[in-house]
């Protein structure tokens, strides 16, 4: 799948015909979801994680490949049968609720327009809704500017769950909320997700989040999925380097440590005008010449595991070795005493 944003159309360009940019958000992702799973998405800002989350939803059309939900394509125009399949919860709480309508009005217009249950049971409904996610009845008749963050994310949550979805993308769901508040919001998926079955696609930053609550990892970069592997093999093994960069990145607070040098030197490439070759080698630490023209396909050893390394499943020419490193060193074992 692609989906391509055009930017700087303007008329001066057109008159010049200057050719328009076009940022490639996601580009060529090829990515499956099994039923009940719950499938982490993890991956830099900027990368197409919540692009690809709306793709899928149907928020954005792609601009080109397709979307299929069990075997079934879906069209650009979709039917109100297929939007219900498929709901998103945003990142941000406080923008994805009408300040205006109270939490009744919010379900109460979602369950009657869809008519997911009769007239007389809309009420019921909702007090079902709210108590699922853990709020109380008095929550219904109360406006968003009531609830602190962690309420107005359950009242999100519990928005999504009224078309009752069988699919659940779920756009970093915690990361506007407080550290105290995460683990119970997280917990409140966990619950869903088994009590509900829900399939979950779970996009975030946070890698400890990741690891506690999905089955499978996608890593993302520059719009292509570089890695895919399950959830504790990926973190004991990772394949990748930029995965690699991505779990050194982890803060480990020990006392009396000493923090290590970055886990990954500069900033990702634009998008508009991606490099040649591997997109990760202008900042790979084991990038060689065939990083630089070669793109490579997500492979797999013949399991579950699948990267896109060219040294994903064999080791890497040795690094080159600075001379003056090597000077230095010499000098200092040689000024060392027997």
């Amino acid at each position: 799948m692609q989906m391509n944003f055009v930017l700087a159309d303007s008329l001066a360009r057109r008159t010049r015909r200057i050719p328009a940019e076009v940022l490639r958000a996601v580009d060529g992702v090829d990515l499956e979801i099994a039923r009940g799973e719950a499938l982490g998405l993890v991956g830099e800002s900027g990368c197409g994680k919540s692009t690809l989350g709306r793709c899928i939803v149907g928020l954005y059309s792609p601009s080109a490949g397709e979307i299929r939900y069990a075997g079934e394509p879906l069209s650009v125009r979709r039917t109100r049968a297929q939007r219900r399949r498929m709901q998103i919860v945003f990142q941000d709480p406080y923008s994805s609720l009408n300040p205006r309508m109270t939490v009744r009005q919010v379900l109460s217009e979602l369950l009657r327009v869809h008519k997911m249950v009769p007239k007389a049971g809309v009420d019921a409904r909702c007090r079902e809704l709210i108590d699922l996610v853990g709020l109380p009845p008095r929550a219904l008749d109360s406006h968003p500017r009531n609830f602190s963050g962690g309420q107005r994310q359950r009242v999100s949550i519990a928005r999504a769950l009224a078309l009752e979805p069988e699919l659940l993308v779920a756009d970093e769901p915690v990361s506007a909320l407080d550290v105290s508040v995460q683990a119970t919001v997280l917990n409140l998926l966990e619950e869903l997700r088994t009590k509900l079955g829900l399939t979950v696609l779970f996009i975030a930053h946070n890698m400890a989040v990741v690891r506690h609550v999905c089955d499978r990892v996608a890593v993302m970069y520059l719009g292509r999925i570089v890695e895919t592997a399950p959830t504790e093999e990926l973190f004991s093994n990772p394949r990748h380097p930029y995965t690699q960069g991505l779990l050194k990145a982890v803060p480990h607070l020990v006392p009396g440590r000493v923090s290590e040098a970055p886990a990954m030197e500069g900033d990702p490439p634009s998008p508009i005008n991606l490099p040649t070759g591997c997109r990760f080698h202008t900042r790979c630490p084991i990038a060689q010449e065939v990083c630089h023209t070669d793109d490579p396909a997500l492979a797999t050893n013949g399991g579950a595991h699948g990267a896109a390394c060219h040294f994903a499943w064999t080791a890497p020419p040795p690094a080159h070795v600075p001379e003056v490193i090597a000077e230095a060193e010499a000098v200092e074992t040689e000024a060392d005493p027997a």
